[in-house]
């Protein structure tokens, strides 16, 4: 039987990890392929192996968790195929992880150091796709733990906190696979013991904590999944939305606060009464087409119509709400763009500051879809005394994956 060709095998192993990526309910099990990934890797006979090894694995984990991304630009370009464009993403993804690998290569020469320092490699990866204007911080290990209790430990450093401990387990494993089974001198089973204790203290520490005390709000939170494309291009019509937004609220109890999702109201930044939505509610609020800037807000309405708050969408999405070199050297490719969408690409306008919602004397705190991804955002909003969060996303551009409700 011919052997498996290593890039192969790579693309494979980052694949699996990829199906242990979210939504799925055994997510918790990512650090199992991530050390078959770290110790495939790490065990190259050369040190241009193991960067090539871990940008095949870092393609197919790329390429299976952004999946979705295919899907959208079928839709965008209104052709299927076109599809294939997102594996150029996928690609530079796994362009960032060789990059990362090669010098670590170079330095650390033992498959078990290099395990190590592949897997410290990967976390700070990780957190280094947080911060820059191009901000990308899809996929991250830590959002695995999101079925288990262990999640809970985001509590005390971050989602990236979470990257560590799966990481760490995952190269406590890859070690050991590598460097042979050892509770003596070499003790290359310790990690493992170590790595055990921590999962323990994560799990512990997440049953313990317990939800919050205080009054409950009833909500009527709505899910509606409108073609965004059709509405950019005017098929759908801001009136048409409106009326089935009003008619999929009429459900609501007097009691319950309401909440409609990202952009479900067009109006005017200017407007300050929206007579149209039957408060009180959190809703999105989108500019109108003519309207440059380009605004993303949420706001509280009162019963009367009245906007009685308003905050802006402070993470803006690259290329989707701010477009790089809009006026220079991509100007021809928004151009074209542009011309099979039918409609002109315009960069919203951010947050300058995020404050929390008020509405009927609670304090709301209240993110728009991307600004979940960043922790800073929802950690303002806590400390200025919001006492619920609400994330009101619109993913309608989206399938798959890609496509979330608001929560």
């Amino acid at each position: 039987m011919p052997a498996v060709p290593p890039p192969v095998l790579a693309l494979l192993l980052g694949a699996l990890l990829g199906l242990c990526g979210l939504p799925l309910p055994w997510s918790f099990l990512s650090f199992l392929p991530l050390a078959g990934v770290l110790a495939f890797a790490a065990s190259a006979r050369t040190v241009e192996g193991v960067p090539g090894r871990l940008f095949w694995s870092g393609v197919g984990y790329f390429a299976v968790q952004l999946w979705w991304l295919t899907a959208f630009l079928g839709k965008l370009f209104q052709f299927p195929p076109a599809g294939v464009l997102a594996f150029a993403l996928f690609v530079l993804e796994g362009l960032f992880l060789a990059v990362m690998a090669y010098p670590l290569a170079r330095l650390v020469r033992s498959p078990v150091a290099r395990v190590w320092a592949l897997a410290g490699g990967w976390v700070v990866l990780e957190w280094l796709r947080f911060l820059g204007p191009l901000a990308f911080p899809w996929p991250t290990l830590g959002y695995g733990l999101l079925p288990s209790p262990a999640i809970q430990i985001a509590d005390l450093g971050g989602v990236l906190l979470g990257s560590v401990l799966v990481a760490g387990t995952a190269a406590a494993l890859a070690g050991g696979w590598v460097g042979g089974w050892s509770l003596g001198r070499q003790g290359r089973g310790r990690p493992v013991l170590l790595a055990a204790v921590c999962w323990v203290a994560a799990l512990g520490y997440g049953l313990t904590r317990t939800p919050g005390e205080g009054p409950v709000q009833p909500m009527l939170v709505l899910r509606t999944a409108f073609d965004s494309f059709g509405r950019a291009a005017g098929r759908l019509t801001a009136d048409e939305q409106l009326q089935i937004q009003r008619q999929a609220s009429a459900r609501r109890t007097p009691d319950e606060v309401l909440v409609w999702s990202e952009t479900a109201l067009t109006a005017p930044a200017t407007q300050t009464v929206l007579p149209q939505f039957p408060g009180p509610g959190i809703s999105g609020l989108g500019t109108p087409l003519y309207e440059r800037p380009e605004r993303n807000d949420v706001v509280s309405i009162d019963g009367t119509g009245q906007i009685t708050s308003r905050e802006a969408k402070a993470k803006l999405v690259p290329f989707g709400e701010y477009f790089v070199f809009y006026n220079g050297i991509l100007r021809p490719v928004y151009r074209l763009i542009e011309n099979q969408l039918h409609f002109e690409l315009s960069s919203a306008q951010p947050a300058q500051i995020v404050e929390p919602l008020t509405l009927e004397g609670v304090r709301y705190g209240a993110y728009i879809c991307y600004d979940s991804v960043f922790p800073w955002v929802a950690r303002s909003l806590t400390r200025q005394g919001a006492e619920l969060l609400v994330n009101p996303s619109n993913d309608g551009w989206y399938s798959g994956w890609g496509c979330s409700s608001t929560s």
